[in-house]
């Protein structure tokens, strides 16, 4: 029955989409918003071509949208802030919610490494400006640590694998899906979450001139993912099948992942705006942007209508 109610809502608000011959370029992380849409359905009778690419990482997708290669994508507060700090052209135009569990530090399974205390002086890897990055930050400054109590490897994902499992570094402070992979498949250990300590927020991101000349087609599509993560909450195991065949990873990871993330779309809103903030804030403290933002300026509530209608 919700299935068919978001059927009906979302060809309503395509209608006027229906003889369109655009095409929407959207970044993926790791199959994670072409998955849920594909679980939920929601992507039968889209009125445009959706473009598809995928990425490893912020990083690379964020590079891609400022090249103009993309015009929309899914990236962490943090790396979100690090782009618009060094001049991107990017605004947030949807927040993503979950909880703190999706981002951890890891140790491996027979680590002597028991809790944040013990990587005094040990080495974490971690991409640069990544929420793997700010979740670092955030417990240095939590325990009252400098920069130089840890040593951290500023490593992409597939590089930090390697390291990680070389043992070439202690502990690899890292996001889902790859925390649960490590989890399911070789048992390490999550030492520290994001729990408390960031706002475990992510953006749907798109450029300024996607914004101003498709903006039905990133309204459509924001409406639908929304729609889609509604969908999820109460459909963890299909949207985890779907995710798992996509990405060619057993089904049991994204189990994990999902049955604690609880993931949702929410406007842009005071509270995400202040939360941003936070991040910001942390970021300039820490010297990693040389400026201090302000985040009403960096992310644009019209989309905030058509998230509050689909999310039903």
């Amino acid at each position: 029955m919700i299935r068919f109610i978001l059927a009906a809502a979302l060809a309503l608000a395509g209608a006027d989409l229906a003889n369109a011959q655009t095409t929407l370029r959207v970044g993926d992380q790791k199959g994670n918003a072409r998955a849920v849409m594909e679980a939920a359905g929601v992507l039968n009778d889209v009125p445009y071509r959706i473009e598809w690419k995928e990425f490893p990482a912020a990083a690379p997708l964020l590079e891609a949208l400022s090249a103009g290669a993309i015009e929309t994508g899914l990236v962490g507060d943090a790396p979100f802030t690090f782009a618009a700090a060094s001049g991107a052209p990017v605004k947030a135009i949807a927040a993503i919610r979950q909880t703190g569990e999706a981002l951890a530090i890891l140790v491996p399974e027979n680590s002597p490494i028991k809790s944040f205390a013990d990587l005094r002086g040990k080495k974490i890897a971690t991409g640069r400006g990544s929420i793997g990055h700010q979740l670092i930050l955030a417990a240095l400054e939590k325990n009252g640590w400098n920069a130089s109590d840890v040593q951290i490897a500023f490593l992409a994902p597939s590089d930090a694998k390697i390291a990680y499992t070389q043992g070439s570094v202690d502990a690899w402070s890292t996001w889902e899906p790859y925390v649960s992979q490590e989890e399911v498949l070789f048992k390490s250990r999550r030492i520290i979450t994001a729990q408390g300590l960031t706002p475990g927020l992510s953006f749907q991101v798109a450029r300024p001139d996607a914004i101003r000349d498709k903006r039905a087609e990133l309204t459509d599509f924001v409406r639908r993912l929304t729609a889609a993560r509604a969908w999820s909450l109460s459909n963890v195991n299909g949207y985890a099948e779907t995710w798992g065949k996509l990405m060619n990873i057993p089904t049991a990871v994204p189990q994990n992942w999902l049955s604690r993330a609880n993931i949702r779309i929410a406007p842009i809103d005071d509270g995400v705006v202040a939360d941003e903030q936070s991040t910001i804030d942390l970021y300039f403290r820490w010297g990693l942007i040389k400026q201090k933002l302000d985040a009403a300026e960096i992310v644009d509530r019209s989309f905030a209508d058509a998230i509050v209608r689909a999310g039903l």
